[in-house]
């Protein structure tokens, strides 16, 4: 859901906007060669005028990505950041991407997202650290760790101290507002990422019917849970076991628990597929991946108008912050 279009949004607004990851690999070349144009009608000025790689990054699910077409298209387009995740073998394939990745950009950096305090162990012992860790809570939306995960408020601090300032840590999963990013950076991250809130952007590849229910649900930790039903319903089978969605609840989940027989279910979620944006919603069908902080989202906006909210409140809570500093040096 995050393409072309959101991505270059959220660059050229003073964050780093990432191409997601596709269906098929090769998607991905026709995705970034319309943010290369994109991006060349936008070069005539600064900052874009002197960057010599893509000004967006670009994220990989390891377990079904084709590594010959993603690493042929990091050579042509040289992003900035390749963002990799969800690997069958971790130390292999991270270390393995990691490798070939550099070899054909040097300069893009490598970003990989964990869920627990184990996988960054492993990061450490291997060959090829990356260049930023996102950590990620079990707060996230979409595709998580199914049963080993940990809330941000606990995970991050916990990876910091291990990490003991050797990569930049990214905090990822429940982050929709400026006090959410000030409350990762406190917990030790460098930056934050933020993948719901975009959900909500008019910029973002998705359905109305989607877009609305992310605006509409609230009290995340009583409307979304996670469960493999959609991906089961929606045929998305061969993620790796340790990983599992967060999703909002729908009739789908309900009759599900229910103990409604899945071949029903399968039918009515097809049905609703041709339904349009009415397949949403409380009493749809359809998978709605969305992270814990949906009761933060009010309206859908502009990606730039996100990101300049976001980090104005930052810089507003690092004023206060000197303030106070000052009046007690006083």
């Amino acid at each position: 859901m995050a393409g072309p279009a959101l991505a270059v949004s959220v660059s050229q607004a003073g964050g780093l906007g990432f191409l997601g990851p596709g269906v098929q690999t090769h998607h991905l070349l026709t995705d970034l060669q319309e943010i290369s144009d994109r991006v060349k009608s936008l070069q005539q000025s600064p900052p874009w005028s002197k960057i010599p790689l893509l000004p967006v990054g670009v994220g990989f699910q390891l377990w079904s990505d084709d590594q010959e077409t993603a690493i042929a298209a990091i050579e042509r387009y040289k992003p900035c950041a390749a963002w990799l995740y969800a690997p069958r073998d971790p130390q292999r394939d991270y270390e393995l991407w990691s490798r070939r990745i550099r070899t054909v950009s040097a300069k893009t950096q490598i970003w990989i997202q964990i869920g627990t305090l184990a996988e960054v162990r492993e990061l450490l012992r291997g060959q090829e650290w990356p260049d930023v860790i996102v950590v990620q809570g079990a707060e996230a939306g979409g595709h998580g760790r199914a049963h080993d995960g940990l809330g941000l408020i606990t995970l991050l601090p916990e990876v910091d101290d291990l990490v003991a300032g050797r990569i930049p840590l990214f905090a990822a999963g429940g982050i929709a507002d400026g006090r959410g990013a000030s409350a990762a950076r406190c917990l030790g991250a460098s930056g934050v990422v933020m993948g719901t809130r975009f959900l909500a952007s008019q910029e973002a590849r998705i359905s109305s019917g989607y877009q609305q229910e992310i605006v509409r649900a609230s009290d995340g930790a009583a409307s979304t849970t996670k469960t493999l039903v959609y991906n089961h319903l929606r045929g998305t089978t061969g993620w790796p076991t340790e990983y599992s969605p967060r999703t909002i609840i729908n009739q789908s989940f309900i009759d599900h628990q229910q103990g409604r027989p899945f071949d029903e279910l399968r039918e009515l979620h097809d049905q609703a597929l041709q339904a349009g944006d009415s397949g949403w919603g409380p009493s749809g069908r359809l998978a709605t991946y969305a992270g814990a902080s949906i009761g933060l989202i009010h309206e859908v906006k502009s990606a730039a108008s996100i990101v300049h909210e976001v980090q104005g409140a930052v810089r507003k809570r690092l004023r206060e912050e000197a303030e106070e500093k000052e009046k007690e040096e006083e």
